[in-house]
């Protein structure tokens, strides 16, 4: 993938500046987010002497108020943390699963394969147990210090973004479907407009009943807190109401399926590649669909083929497109799917993968993904809707480094139009089942305990032997691993700054079956935006893809958010994408 494009004394994410925006740099600590509001909450609890893991809960938490739309304080929240003091990664799952009375078979027998939207879709909700898990592990602040910016956000209300009212405003159909989403997201009747005051006092009330049952037990000490917030949530009134509207409105969800669940503490997945080493979350996520594409593009000089050259953006395609069907074929929750990683990741089989891009034509349909030991799935059949791939639906992104040189990172998600909110709580359990199969024998099938195959996969790289850390990620559902390698080697290979990593144009292929219900696919598709030289978008053409031109800019090319600090010279950059209303605050 090429080395670093250094000078010395230089410092990682000021390389090279180019950029017209401003640049935001300090020594202390810094928050990067999907949210300004968030950002700043999460910077007031580093303020109040916090560590990155209080700030990162305190930032999620807040997200799931302020980007409610494609976010909930109820939905999933995958994370990774590094811990300065060991150089550990370690991954929380935040990932809810299937209820214990979930079916494949129902789906196939009454709905015709599909996981329809609605109470059916609805898993555990599994973001409260991860972030109170973050804390009991490795925070220091109680649930009610850090959740304090949620309540208020919601109670008091924020004033609606147009981002924000546009995604009510396109969806307004949907949410008038179930009486809780249209009595919160149609207040009078009808979507917020921009800059109206918008508020969630059911929610807040929910976050201040778990801060509450928090207090109560405080005598008995930090830990006991955390243990009676959690308790609140899953076994307490929450559940009572969510579990009580599931069994009046025929859900799956019950007291049993909630009262035993908990946030799974898990190793990363790491790749080494030369000088650079990226951990990942495991493959209940895509979060190895970036190691993957790491491996198969180790021995291309990709600097030679110049930064989003026509040359250079083929080979990422073809490389996504084949990465793509192999994660098709294999990933899921490997409790239950046993998966080949160790298999994927090797420069062996990559190299192989490698050899089946043809330079000089792009493949026109579905790749098929390599049998590994005697078995592969065939790709599943196309199934396009329309002639512009959709917008993924939910998600949301936020990272932290502190003073002490912690790292976090996590992408909260779950949207508030394809699932019930349930009345009374201001909540929408969970419904990440929408990343499910309902396909027999499918690695990421539907069954009783069983996790969804996440889009959401926070990361975080060590670039050049340690000398900075970078947490990265971002929105977009498929597009996400493909948005972040774009960042990534925009630093790592093109050496830029990281304002101008993140705002160079990309570009995403679509051409593998979709992770949202109903899973289509657009063969040979490629979307690029409208910034990309008019040479490139020409030599795509003529090299056989179907391109489609986004916008100049456009938050369907994923909007990445990203911190990094140069660990010798002391410095912190972060970037907040512009392509949505992204923030970064800190000194």
């Amino acid at each position: 993938m090429g080395g670093f494009n250094r000078t010395a004394g230089d410092v990682i994410g000021l390389r090279g500046l180019t950029t017209h925006g401003n640049v935001l740099t300090g020594t202390r600590h810094m928050v990067s987010a999907g949210h300004h509001a968030a950002a700043h909450a999460g910077f007031l609890i580093l303020e109040a002497g916090g560590n990155a893991v209080d700030a990162g809960v305190a930032t999620g938490l807040a997200l799931g108020v302020t980007c409610c739309d494609l976010v909930n304080v109820a939905g999933v929240a995958p994370t990774m943390i590094r811990l300065a003091a060991t150089g550990e990664v370690i991954t929380i799952d935040g990932l809810g699963v299937w209820p214990a009375k979930a079916s494949s078979g129902y789906f196939r027998e009454k709905h015709g394969g599909r996981i329809p939207d609605g109470l059916m879709r609805a898993v555990v909700p599994g973001a409260p147990s991860g972030w109170i898990t973050a804390l009991e592990r490795y925070g220091t602040m109680s649930f009610g210090e850090v959740a304090a910016a949620a309540i208020r956000l919601a109670g008091e209300g924020f004033p609606a973004d147009p981002r924000f009212c546009d995604t009510i405003v396109t969806n307004q159909d949907k949410y008038r479907r179930w009486p809780g989403n249209t009595a919160v997201f149609l207040p009078n009747g009808r979507p917020p407009t921009p800059g109206e005051i918008f508020r969630q006092t059911d929610l807040a009330r929910s976050i201040q009943y778990m801060v509450d049952e928090e207090k109560a037990a405080a005598g008995k000490g930090r830990a006991a807190g955390l243990a009676a917030a959690h308790r609140a949530f899953y076994e307490g009134d929450i559940a009572a109401t969510i579990c009580r509207y599931h069994a009046d409105n025929g859900g799956w969800l019950t007291r049993e399926d909630m009262a035993g669940f908990r946030a799974r503490i898990e190793a990363p997945v790491r790749i080494r590649q030369g000088r650079l080493e990226v951990y990942t979350c495991g493959v209940w996520s895509q979060g190895p669909l970036l190691g993957m594409l790491m491996r198969m593009l180790e021995k291309d000089d990709l600097a030679a083929l110049g930064h989003n050259s026509a040359a250079y953006v083929h080979l990422l395609t073809e490389a996504v497109k084949l990465a793509c069907a192999d994660r098709e074929a294999y990933f899921g929750d490997p409790r239950f799917v046993d998966v080949p990683l160790e298999t994927l990741l090797s420069s062996g089989l990559q190299a192989k993968r490698r050899a089946l891009i043809d330079p000089e034509r792009a493949f026109p349909g579905l790749r098929e993904p390599v049998a590994i030991d005697g078995r592969a799935r065939a790709a599943v059949p196309n199934v396009p809707l329309e002639r512009t791939p959709a917008l993924s639906p939910d998600t949301t992104y936020c990272c932290v480094i502190d003073s002490a040189g912690n790292v976090f990172s996590a992408t909260p998600s779950d949207a508030s139009y394809d699932a019930e909110l349930i009345p009374g709580t201001g909540m929408i359990a969970s419904g990440r089942g929408s990343q499910s199969w309902a396909d027999e024998g499918h690695p990421s099938e539907v069954m009783p305990g069983k996790r969804p195959r996440l889009t959401p996969n926070p990361a975080i790289a060590i670039l050049e032997d340690g000398r900075a850390l970078m947490p990265f990620g971002t929105p977009g559902g498929d597009v996400q691993t493909q948005a972040m390698l774009q960042v990534l080697l925009n630093v790592s290979v093109f050496g830029m700054d990281l304002r101008t990593a993140v705002e160079a144009p990309r570009f995403a292929s679509y051409a593998f079956p979709s992770s949202f219900e109903p899973h289509e696919a657009y063969p040979n598709r490629l979307a690029v935006e409208g910034r990309m030289d008019e040479a490139t978008l020409q030599g795509l053409e003529a090299l056989g893809h179907d391109v489609l031109r986004w916008p100049d800019w456009t938050r369907l090319a994923g909007t990445v958010n990203t911190i990094v600090k140069d660990t010798k010279a002391g410095v912190l950059t972060a970037a907040a994408d512009p392509r949505r209303a992204t923030y970064a605050v800190g000194w």
